[in-house]
């Protein structure tokens, strides 16, 4: 019994070191070589200063800036409290939500029809994409927030458009912080967040 015991015990010490310390620094340490921008999150600077995270949507609420889907992650992109609303259909407090931001985006785009994902969250609440069509609706109100031309805010759009992953995975997407990054170096009216 003693011996199983023994053995037990400095087996679990064993692949509690090998497991849970050299293999993780190892798999870091590989990935720092590797990858290193992937591995550190994707983290978008301008001018030596962190502005974001490819990887994780921010809020975007100046009328000059692209809006992102909305979030329910905590208080809203929050990375540590990730996840979805989990509100039925049939949730007062979400088709209050829904209506409201539909109300809101009716009124600045009355010809269009809201494309869903500015209406609907995402199921980890932290998507730094919107559809193309999203950002086609948004297009007439940067171009006149910002003073530029439909047409640039367009071809800005078009450029910052993600093809599906491999060609047929997901969705065509535009990343909302490299797209309004984009404006803020083309527009000559700045704009704050």
């Amino acid at each position: 019994m003693k011996k199983n015991l023994v053995t037990a015990v400095l087996m679990t010490l064993a692949t509690t070191v090998l497991f849970g310390l050299l293999f993780p620094l190892l798999i870091t340490g590989l990935a720092q070589v590797l990858f290193p921008k992937r591995a550190n999150g994707q983290l978008v600077t301008r001018n030596g200063k962190v502005v974001g995270s490819r990887l994780i949507g921010q809020s975007f609420s100046s009328a000059g800036y692209f809006h992102s889907r909305p979030s329910s992650a905590g208080t809203g992109y929050d990375a540590g409290n990730s996840s979805g609303s989990n509100l039925g259909p049939t949730n007062q407090s979400l088709i209050a939500r829904v209506q409201q931001d539909a109300d809101r985006l009716q009124a600045e785009n009355p010809a269009a029809a809201i494309p869903m994902d500015l209406l609907t969250t995402s199921g980890s609440g932290l998507d730094p994409h919107i559809s193309p069509e999203a950002a086609e609706f948004q297009v007439p109100r940067i171009a006149q927030e910002r003073g530029l031309s439909a047409d640039v805010v367009r071809e800005a759009v078009r450029q910052h458009t993600e093809p599906r992953q491999f060609g047929f995975l997901g969705e065509p997407r535009v990343n909302v912080l490299e797209l309004n990054l984009t404006l803020d170096e083309i527009s000559p009216k700045p704009v704050t967040r």
